[in-house]
This record gives structure tokens, sequence and C-alpha cells, in this order.
């Protein structure tokens, strides 16, 4: 079995069973989480944009602590690539806060109900202000176009995330490292990918752990030899 389902998850589906002491799971299911995300889409009004307007930016608020709460913002306009992703005279703008919300701040909080939106209201400020760095006049030229705001509770939801959380939080620093494809969960035949084992956390580490897994589960002999007898290679 090979489960590419976060190290929560993989333990919430094996805490009902046998296979592992109870101890051991629940150990896994207090494995603590990075932060999660906050979204600011827009589709503004183009007229009049700069010429030389860059698609990337990084907005640092306070250079003395890159960890800090709503402090590092990240900027992306695809449309100053490719103006086909939007309608003629509108630009397509994405500003996000990576891993730095805390999910305490929205787990008490439903969302559907006003005080929801009143809190998605005041915590993607610091997203539109880091835009008016970029293009002071963001706000008018939203006016009439596309204003959606991601949370951790779209993360959690849409992208079944636990916490909405970037992923565990396990540190080089502290000493701490991925586990591999077997180390998370002792169990014979059992093999975990994504980003809850080895490299870590993001798209190209989760895509190696993949590659590891399959090494692990037969070599790069045994795989030359089974597309050969296949007749794939």
């Amino acid at each position: 079995v090979v489960s590419n389902l976060s190290v929560w998850d993989n333990a919430k589906l094996l805490r009902a069973s046998c296979l592992l002491p109870p101890r051991t799971v629940e150990a896994k299911l207090k494995t603590p989480a990075c932060g999660s995300f906050m979204h600011l889409h827009l589709g503004i009004d183009a007229t009049g944009l700069p010429e030389d307007l860059e698609c990337h930016h990084l907005i640092v608020n306070d250079w003395s602590d890159l960890e800090a709460e709503q402090n590092v913002i990240i900027v992306s306009i695809p449309t100053v690539f490719d103006k086909t992703l939007a309608p003629p005279g509108r630009a397509v703008v994405h500003s996000y806060l990576a891993a730095s919300e805390p999910w305490a701040v929205w787990k008490d909080i439903q969302p559907g109900t006003p005080e929801y939106e009143r809190l998605k209201e005041e915590r993607s400020q610091c997203l539109w202000k880091a835009l008016e760095r970029v293009i002071p006049d963001i706000r008018q030229r939203a006016e009439g176009g596309v204003i959606m705001v991601g949370t951790p509770h779209t993360h959690q939801r849409f992208l079944n995330r636990h916490q909405g959380t970037y992923g565990p939080a396990i540190s080089a620093g502290q000493g701490q490292s991925f586990p591999g494809p077997q180390g998370s969960f002792p169990i014979e035949r059992f093999f975990c990918v994504g980003d809850s084992t080895a490299p870590g956390i993001g798209v190209p580490a989760a895509s190696a752990s993949g590659i590891i897994a399959a090494n692990t589960i037969m070599g790069i002999g045994k795989h030359l030899e089974w597309l050969r007898a296949e007749n794939i290679l």
C-alpha cells in the first residue's frame, strides 16, 4: 500500500486498526503543523498600468522577524507574461501569505457566518496594503471586478489539508528530519509519500518522495528488468 496522505490523515485512518499501538498513532496526530495561508485573488482594470510592471514581488514589512504573522507577502501578476489569462483590458493579481497565517485565529470561526466574513476582511488587509506598494490604486481598480479571499478554512476544505497547513513543522535546526517512506508508520508493505515524508514540503520534494518510495519498493535494476520483460523498454 502506498499512501499520499498527510501524517495526520494516515494516523486518523490507522487509529481504528490494530496495526499500531494507540500511543504511536496518537503521537503522530500531535506532529506540529506549519502555519496556513491567506490569499487575495483579484481581477482588476488594467487600464494605464505601467508597461514595465514586474510579475513577481516580495514585500517584507519587518526584516527583523521574517517568520512574524502577516509580515512577508508574495505578489504575482501573471498577466504581465500572458495577457490572454484575463479578458481584454483586465489583469489577474494574486497576493498571499505563505505558511504564516496561524490556524488558532480561525479554528473557532465557522465559515459562512458574519464573524467569518469580518475576519476575512480584517486579515486580508495586509495583502491589500502590500499590493498598494506595487499598484497604488489597486482598490479602485478592483471595484466591479473579481475579489476572492482565501483563508486557512479554504485550504482545509478544498485541499483537504489538516488545519489548512502547508505541512509538518519538522525543523532540521532542532535536529529533526522528515521520515523516509517506511519511517512514519512501521507497517509491513505500507509506504508513505508526499510532504509528510523526506525530502519534505513543496511540489519538487513531494514528487521526489514518490521516486524514493518507488525505488524502495523496487530498485532501479528491478525496474529495468520488469520494463524489459513487459517489452516497455
